[in-house]
């Protein structure tokens, strides 16, 4: 039997818009998930006597407006102030309570840069590969963060090679790891480039490609035996047929987004 989640009755005459992002907020369900699925937007912007007002007048919710009133007094983090408003809220069990918990720490002492690299890396773990390309593209095409070394941006690379690769688009997925090996030189991007080259190339050039050159050849020496344990391990089998159409799919959905 599944569980049940109480809701508060109230909803907002006027709504509270998060300015960052254009989003108006009624309830104070619609804030927690809100507060839940953008962790890695969240920052000292929410945090303001400005919305403790609206919960205590529009939502009717005095006891936690005061709490987080204080906690503003008090200089509490940021991450205190939104987990007081989900604990309170009585819909998270505290099983997620700790798990966004870590998730805030985990992002703390991260930059933009980092958070929207995490928002990606959590698209792309949750098969949405379409909008992690578009965030990992937006990461890589504005100027690059000076704090960051440019391993940084060669792993941002290699999980777009990731994201094209689970897409069946192997020639997209061998520029993106061609780019991520030569910026942070990881033996697995090389790997990853060479595999995707081998699934997109025609066969003839791919072979003039790996020719003459000893650390291709003795890559993809050690990329066949990690294929044969993987195939091993799985049994799967997809058309030829299937695969062209998701290739047609995807590339029509990076084209209207304007992914090169």
């Amino acid at each position: 039997m599944g569980s049940l989640i109480l809701c508060h009755k109230k909803k907002a005459k006027q709504p509270y818009e998060i300015t960052r992002i254009h989003v108006r907020i009624y309830t104070i369900e619609e804030l927690c998930y809100y507060i839940c699925n953008n962790l890695y937007l969240i920052d000292y912007t929410i945090m303001n006597t400005q919305l403790c007002d609206w919960i205590e007048q529009e939502l009717e919710l005095k006891a936690l407006a005061e709490r987080l009133r204080q906690e503003i007094t008090q200089n509490c983090s940021v991450e205190q102030f939104v987990l007081t408003i989900l604990k309170e809220s009585t819909i998270y069990s505290q099983s997620d309570i700790n798990k966004i918990q870590g998730i805030l720490e985990h992002l703390q002492n991260q930059n933009d840069v980092e958070r929207e690299k995490y928002k990606a890396d959590s698209l792309l773990k949750s098969g949405e590969y379409a909008s992690a390309i578009l965030v990992y593209q937006a990461i890589v095409s504005k100027e690059w963060d000076d704090s960051l070394d440019k391993a940084f941006y060669g792993r941002v690379y290699g999980s777009l090679g990731t994201a094209y690769g689970r897409l069946f688009l192997y020639e997209e997925a061998a520029r993106m790891y061609q780019e991520a090996y030569r910026l942070c030189e990881e033996p697995q991007m090389l790997k990853a480039y060479i595999y995707s080259c081998y699934r997109g190339m025609p066969e003839e050039q791919f072979v003039k490609m790996m020719s003459g050159n000893p650390a291709y050849l003795s890559t993809a020496s050690l990329l066949k035996e990690d294929v044969k344990r993987i195939r091993r391990e799985i049994n799967m089998e997809i058309s030829i047929e299937q695969l062209d159409q998701w290739k047609k799919e995807y590339r029509r959905i990076d084209k209207n987004h304007g992914i090169c």
